[in-house]
């Protein structure tokens, strides 16, 4: 009876628990891995080496078990689909923080005066353009704000003209521009220190 439930025990752990572990430890290094990568796109550069850390960790004690039998395919199977889970979760984390900031460029035929006046009563740092496109003078828009704020500001623009054209550009450093609202204090003092940021009015 002891033999049976050993085998028994044996049999689970190998295969149900360890390909669930895998699984999970490579869902954490892929999301970790993804992570990373953005922050170094970002230029956070200090967090990066940390994550790394803990991704190549958590990847070597994964790949250490499956090297322990090579010939159970439900280690091959799970890894993968942790592979494939880790890349969504990391970047669902990801649009979740939605740090850092964007340069948001509009175009507008429409007059742009509302749409300005809307911006600034925000807050919100702007440069406005003059300019002649293909139909006739345009007005074009460029304003510096927080990743987070991005759907509220394409609402704004939405609402005042529902025609205009917008990009948006992900922004690795900045060299002078305003602190956009809502900012938490210790991200306007880090940037204040470095001399990136000037405050608002």
């Amino acid at each position: 009876m002891d033999v049976f439930l050993l085998l028994s025990y044996t049999d689970v752990y190998a295969w149900v628990i360890l390909p669930l572990l895998i699984f999970f430890a490579r869902v954490c290094d892929v999301t970790l891995g993804t992570i990373r990568i953005i922050f170094v796109s970002r230029g956070i550069k200090y967090l990066a080496p940390i994550i790394g850390f803990f991704e190549i960790l958590i990847w070597l004690l994964a790949i250490g078990q499956i090297f322990q039998d090579l010939s159970n395919i439900y280690y091959y199977i799970f890894y993968a689909g942790g592979f494939a889970t880790g890349n969504y979760v990391g970047m669902y984390i990801e649009n979740k923080l939605s740090f850092g900031m964007v340069i948001l460029r509009v175009i507008t035929r429409k007059d742009a005066m509302a749409l300005i006046d809307a911006l600034k009563s925000m807050q919100y740092g702007l440069t406005t353009i003059d300019a002649e496109g293909i139909k006739g003078k345009v007005k074009i828009i460029f304003t510096v704000i927080r990743r987070h704020d991005t759907q509220k500001v394409i609402n704004l623009i939405k609402d005042y003209n529902p025609t205009a054209f917008y990009s948006i550009e992900d922004i690795r450093s900045v060299s002078e521009a305003l602190i956009p609202p809502g900012t938490p204090w210790y991200t306007k003092t880090r940037l204040l220190l470095k001399g990136t940021l000037r405050k608002g009015k």
